[in-house]
């Protein structure tokens, strides 16, 4: 018997049957990966100051305490904070005329004390020795009780402050006075301090 085939667009006629061919569906296939991304966003921190601080004095013989401020200024994005050290820029610490001196206060931060006569010396309200009272500016004053600290030489730096957390602007007042005598040479004696912040 003669088998007859007919074919049209996917159909087949097979003696007399109709065959219908349907596509063959593809099994889907897949395959997945995941990346990490890290940006790591560096601590950084800045500083300033008010880069001088100008102290008059009219000395008498038994000695005049005058005082001035100065404010550091720390920013940092550090979430730990910073800490803010104070330390003179050389090994001697005197304020210096030419050949004349203003000797480096006794005192210390931990234990400040009345300015002996022709020496100078800092103060930061709430640290260390100082108590809390606030502290206003003297000019000429004969009979200074304030307290102060001799800023310790280089190598030997004090915390003035330490913090726990991002900083913006944030302010410390340090003062600094000196107390002189009429047997000290006129003129204007100077030294230079160092603030240093450092992330915690």
């Amino acid at each position: 018997m003669r088998v007859k085939t007919v074919k049209a667009v996917g159909i087949s006629i097979v003696s007399g049957m109709i065959v219908f061919s349907l596509p063959i569906a593809a099994s889907a296939v897949s395959s997945t990966a995941s990346t990490t991304i890290n940006a790591t966003v560096g601590s950084v921190i800045s500083i300033s100051t008010g880069t001088t601080v100008a102290i008059a004095l009219t000395p008498t013989a038994g000695g005049v305490v005058s005082s001035a401020s100065d404010t550091v200024t720390v920013s940092t994005n550090n979430s730990t904070g910073y800490a803010l050290t104070l330390a003179n820029s050389d090994a001697t610490r005197n304020l210096v005329s030419g050949g004349n001196t203003i000797l480096p206060h006794a005192g210390t931060q931990a234990s400040p004390t009345a300015l002996a006569a022709n020496t100078w010396g800092y103060r930061v309200v709430s640290v260390g020795g100082f108590g809390a009272t606030a502290y206003s500016a003297e000019s000429n004053n004969g009979s200074s009780s304030s307290t102060w600290a001799g800023v310790p030489a280089t190598g030997s730096a004090n915390t003035l402050k330490t913090t726990a957390t991002t900083a913006s602007g944030d302010t410390t007042t340090v003062w600094y006075g000196v107390k002189a005598d009429s047997t000290k040479p006129g003129g204007t004696y100077s030294d230079t301090v160092t603030y240093t912040a450092t992330t915690n």
